[in-house]
């Protein structure tokens, strides 16, 4: 027999959720037919799969010793990894940083170590805020995700119970997210609020926008207003309502206005002689428009968070605009 003891950042989920994390090894319908056979117990009582744990649970589990052997091997990685990270804030619960374009935020076939989150991990273990051989279900997480060529702040949480709190946050829409982006031509109206709908084609990982409703497609809204113009290109800054795949960079080439860079949505062949290696698109400043106060985050209500402007590479292609973003900022304080 095996006792696993629910420690804080185990508390708070199902129990089948938590077996599914704390014993690798463990065939999904196995554990719940041992849930069902009372071979797994808790407080050595029968257990339910959709038990709640509470800090200070006990766990038994009346199986083979070799479901506990973790396919999974750490090969030190957190230890030889050098973090590289550029931090915008930090405290007890939650780290944002700057995701540069062209960094990954979670592995892939190409890359393992070398991803946002990894690097994360390797700051808060290397700082002692994080050891994985002292958590049964728990690693710092994402809460957002930006795509590989885009750049911008990422949320990541240091604990069980704040990932639980910011994803319901971002669930219900009470974080306002900014972006900056460099789009073709001049647009006619100076700052709107621009409604569609988006459906997303998963083989082609492409999206596509109309103006009416259809069958798959889903609700989209982006508000944008003109910072700064050259003579053909427009600095945008744009608040994402809804969070939709592509959202920006399809309703922006929707209404005629593609951004730079962006050759899946737009033609990118003389913006990459340009420079634009990239997709001109930043996400730049964050709002935690919380409703209220209550759990492990209610002091970031009301607060913003955001770059300085002169990090957002594209910006330098528009005389004066860090400034101007700046007030921006300033004026949100």
């Amino acid at each position: 027999m095996q006792i696993l003891k629910i420690k804080k950042n185990d508390a708070g989920q199902r129990l089948d959720k938590f077996l599914s994390k704390a014993v690798k090894g463990l065939p999904m319908s196995l554990m719940y037919k041992y849930i069902r056979t009372k071979k797994i117990k808790v407080n050595r009582k029968r257990g339910e799969q959709k038990y709640i744990l509470q800090e200070g649970d006990e766990i038994q589990l009346f199986i083979r010793e070799e479901f506990f052997d973790s396919p999974e091997r750490d090969d030190g990685a957190l230890s030889r990894i050098v973090p590289k990270l550029d931090i915008v804030y930090e405290d007890e619960n939650i780290i944002l940083c700057n995701k540069r374009p062209g960094v990954l935020v979670h592995e892939d076939d190409s890359a393992k170590d070398n991803t946002l989150i990894m690097h994360i991990k390797a700051y808060l273990y290397q700082k002692g805020e994080y050891d994985p051989e002292d958590e049964q279900s728990f690693a710092p997480a994402l809460c957002n995700r930006i795509d590989r060529n885009t750049g911008g702040i990422v949320i990541a949480a240091k604990n069980a119970e704040a990932l639980r709190v910011m994803n319901e946050k971002i669930k219900l829409d009470e974080i306002r997210k900014f972006y900056l982006c460099a789009v073709h031509g001049r647009l006619n109206k100076k700052s709107a609020t621009l409604t569609g709908y988006l459906k997303k084609n998963s083989a082609t990982n492409l999206v596509t926008i109309s103006d009416r409703a259809k069958d798959g497609y889903k609700n989209i809204i982006t508000k944008y207003r003109v910072i700064s113009e050259n003579k053909d290109t427009s600095l945008v800054e744009v608040e994402l309502v809804t969070g939709r795949t592509h959202q920006i960079r399809a309703h922006m080439a929707h209404i005629g206005h593609s951004l730079l860079g962006d050759g899946k949505y737009g033609v990118n062949r003389d913006d990459k002689s340009a420079g634009y290696k990239y997709q001109a698109l930043y996400s730049y400043r964050l709002i935690f428009d919380f409703v209220n106060e209550e759990g492990a985050l209610g002091y970031l209500k009301g607060k913003q968070v955001a770059l300085n402007p002169k990090n957002v590479w594209f910006l330098e292609n528009y005389q004066g605009s860090a400034e101007k973003v700046q007030k921006i900022i300033q004026e949100n304080k």
